[in-house]
């Protein structure tokens, strides 16, 4: 596949406006609607063993979502650049901020993400050929350290994981259009699925109206308080991925119109099927009998329809990881390929192949870190550094809102954040209570994401004074 075509020069091509409202939909709500909505119920019931908190979680998380979203849209509509957040930041704090959160991205968020559902798709290829999965072992190694020695196993499911990481991303190398096709088929298929199992849930599910009672255990109102809390975060795990679509805003139709509208469209849509889906795991199962239960999904179809649907719910995962794994691979590479034309990143990273009118090089580079990160296996822990981080660059760049009215104050803003400026300050007042909370339950894994976050100090005056020096690095 030829990346450098001789008859143009990559670096003077630009990235095409090829996604509408439906597309930019499909990508916003395929990537947030992976995993987390078949897993997580079952964990928040042992923090609010309530069907009244639990539906109110979901409920508060599609809230707090939406102002998140109703933010960023101004900021998209504003600024409906390439790379999103990084141009956000960026503008309002200066380069280095946008390089920080760009420089997080690479290194473990968006990558780790990556590494982490494609883990997850070969989980379930797994249920269906086990030889496939991540139970079966190829490779064991000793590797010896100093005084001890590290164990290193390779699993035929982390093979899977990179096959599908390559597969999806050679399909986006080709074309913006193709990729969007895969993505609006498998959000379109998930979506369907999702709802058909909400309608003959309450049409011939054999099932129990939950009790809504708010807390039929009597827990005190401090521990009542704190489960809630632990189940917010929970939720906004389920929910991550929302402000992704701004990543692709230089390449949607009209986005000062279109970008608002993905966001708010795409995050009540999400909202509304997984308050719905969780009131037919209530409907399905009390409780009590799904506290601990991860794949709670499977479970609930199987006590509302037969034991059968297991295998039904499994495929429906796969379909709905394969979709979010997708769209992130599709969005991530944006950023880089804007912070390489700021001079940012490596050179060849903000080149447009010119006959796919795609980040070639910045899709490539993303898929092979990404396909490392699986192979080591040890994404999940870094990917939680991440995530602390991920969390405090939200708040940041929701904060920018207001930075950046009074420091751009002539900057074109064709749709303004409803209910500014309580709708943002709610969204940052209640990101810092997760993130305290992260802090307080996760303390070395907070830290360890600051530490990373600082690493990246270096490498921004790095490349800063290749800038200057006008070498910057291929």
């Amino acid at each position: 596949m030829d990346l450098n075509n001789n008859n143009k020069d990559s670096s003077q091509i630009g990235l095409v406006r090829q996604l509408g409202l439906f597309d930019s939909t499909m990508v916003m709500m395929g990537i947030v609607i992976g995993s987390g909505i078949f897993l997580t119920t079952g964990i928040m019931a042992k923090s609010i063993p309530s069907a009244g908190l639990i539906l109110l979680a979901w409920f508060v998380g599609g809230l707090l979502t939406l102002a998140g979203a109703l933010t960023y849209a101004e900021l998209g509509a504003a600024m409906p650049e390439v790379g999103g957040q990084y141009v956000y930041l960026k503008e309002a704090y200066g380069p280095m901020a946008g390089f920080l959160f760009g420089w997080i991205m690479f290194l473990v968020y968006q990558t780790g993400t990556i590494a982490a559902l494609a883990l997850a798709f070969a989980e379930y290829v797994g249920h269906f050929v086990p030889s496939l999965g991540t139970e079966q072992t190829i490779l064991t190694l000793r590797v010896p350290i100093l005084q001890g020695s590290l164990n290193y196993s390779l699993s035929m499911g982390q093979i899977t994981g990179i096959g599908v990481i390559i597969v999806l991303s050679l399909f986006n190398f080709i074309g913006v259009g193709l990729g969007k096709l895969i993505q609006n088929l498998f959000t379109v298929i998930k979506i369907g699925t999702i709802a058909c199992i909400i309608v003959l849930g309450f049409a011939f599910g054999k099932g129990t109206s939950p009790d809504l009672m708010l807390n039929p255990a009597s827990m005190s109102f401090g521990a009542l308080i704190m489960g809630f809390g632990v189940s917010l975060v929970a939720v906004a795990w389920a929910f991550d991925g929302w402000n992704n679509i701004n990543f692709v805003a230089g390449e949607i139709k009209n986005p000062r119109r279109n970008l608002p509208l993905a966001l708010i469209l795409g995050t009540l849509g999400i909202t509304f099927l997984y308050v719905l889906i969780n009131y037919i795991y209530l409907y399905a199962l009390p409780v009590p009998d799904m506290v601990g239960v991860v794949r709670i999904a499977e479970k609930a179809t199987g006590d509302l329809f037969s034991a059968a649907t297991g295998s039904l719910i499994s495929v429906l995962v796969l379909v709905s990881v394969f979709g979010s794994l997708n769209g992130t691979i599709l969005v991530g590479p944006r950023v880089f390929y804007a912070m390489a034309k700021d001079g940012l990143f490596f050179r060849k990273v903000a080149h447009v192949h010119p006959r796919f009118r795609t980040p070639g090089f910045s899709i490539l580079f993303q898929a092979i870190w990404a396909s490392l990160l699986t192979m080591l296996g040890t994404f999940e822990q870094i990917f939680t550094f991440a995530m602390f981080i991920a969390i405090a660059f939200w708040i940041v760049a929701t904060a920018s809102v207001f930075t950046l009215r009074k420091k751009r104050p002539d900057l074109p803003r064709p749709y303004k954040t409803w209910g500014y400026p309580v709708v943002p300050a709610l969204f940052i007042i209640a990101s810092t209570g997760i993130l305290l909370n992260t802090l307080i339950e996760k303390p070395v894994e907070a830290l360890a994401g600051l530490l990373l976050t600082a690493l990246g100090i270096p490498a921004y005056y790095y490349w800063k004074r290749h800038l200057q020096r006008g070498d910057g690095k291929e």
